[in-house]
């Protein structure tokens, strides 16, 4: 299997450059700078970039930046993935430059997720000053955050993962959109990697037009929380869900629409898990309290 420490960096694309500034600015309260592609980075730490945002004509998630420990763990990654006749593609030198990487391969899972795999980050250690007052965010060795994808091809998808990928499974939700008991069954599995974040990868067995659930970027205080609620109400950004605790992470938060059509969700108080000490459950309700979803379709 394959040693992933952690969600390194998300990939969007979008028709409107300006919109992504001004929402990664003054809704994320993120530092964004121009790429050299034409697109947009925003910065959360004191990593150059944590998310890409490139110019395309449709508007959509593009993918997944899983990091590696060194070279040798990228040269561990190739040999595993030709061992189990796994297609992947080396990126080129432009490519690495402008994800800030020395070098980075990508593989699509059975579900069509594009994960991208890299060694050495480089980071300028700029300080981060959110130009909104935004105090930071928890990353470090905790990565990013998380990703929640589609998998329409459910098992095949969480068998990539968990047998060649090495994510490891951490909860279990089942759903159905109605009351209907006829109505199949909808699962999510929530996965996690070399690090204590409960989940930095979930898959939904539905597909999802913009290619993404939601990704979910976490704030050291419930008051950031508040604020960025008023942010989104003050920049008429569309809420997708309500306040809420869910009971897996523990997580309290709330989600919005980003430009690029994915959801965002903006949290604070993730678990971090010792996984020697953890065993799989199935969770049966989405939250402790909160997180009404029926404001997205309002």
């Amino acid at each position: 299997m394959i040693d992933i420490r952690g969600l390194g960096y998300i990939v969007a694309q979008a028709t409107d450059m300006a919109a992504w500034r001004h929402y990664g600015e003054q809704v994320l309260g993120m530092m964004a700078s121009d790429a050299p592609d034409g697109g947009l980075y925003l910065k959360m730490d004191e990593r150059a970039a944590r998310i890409h945002v490139v110019p395309g004509q449709k508007d959509c998630y593009l993918a997944s930046g899983w990091e590696l420990a060194s070279e040798e763990a990228f040269q561990a990654a190739q040999d595993e993935l030709r061992r189990r006749d796994v297609v992947f593609h080396l990126a080129d030198s432009a490519t690495c430059a402008l994800r800030h990487v020395q070098q980075m391969l990508w593989v699509a899972d059975p579900s069509g997720n594009r994960h991208e795999l890299y060694w050495g980050v480089k980071s300028d250690f700029r300080r981060f000053a959110s130009p909104i007052g935004v105090a930071g965010f928890v990353t470090g060795e905790l990565g990013l955050g998380h990703v929640v994808l589609p998998a329409p091809d459910f098992d095949q998808t969480y068998r990539f993962l968990a047998d060649v990928l090495g994510f490891g499974l951490s909860d279990i939700f089942r759903m159905r959109f109605t009351r209907d008991p006829a109505e199949p069954e909808k699962r999510i599995y929530f996965l996690h990697c070399q690090n204590g974040r409960h989940h930095s990868v979930g898959i939904f067995e539905m597909p999802i037009p913009s290619g993404c659930v939601h990704a979910m970027v976490e704030v050291p205080s419930m008051d950031e929380v508040g604020r960025a609620l008023d942010r989104v109400r003050q920049h008429g950004v569309k809420m997708s869900a309500t306040l809420g605790r869910h009971c897996n992470d523990r997580m309290t938060s709330f989600y919005m629409k980003t430009p690029s059509g994915f959801d965002m969700e903006y949290g604070h108080g993730g678990l971090v898990v010792d996984w020697a000490q953890h065993s799989v459950y199935e969770a049966t309700a989405v939250s402790l309290w909160g997180h009404d979803f029926s404001v997205g379709y309002q």
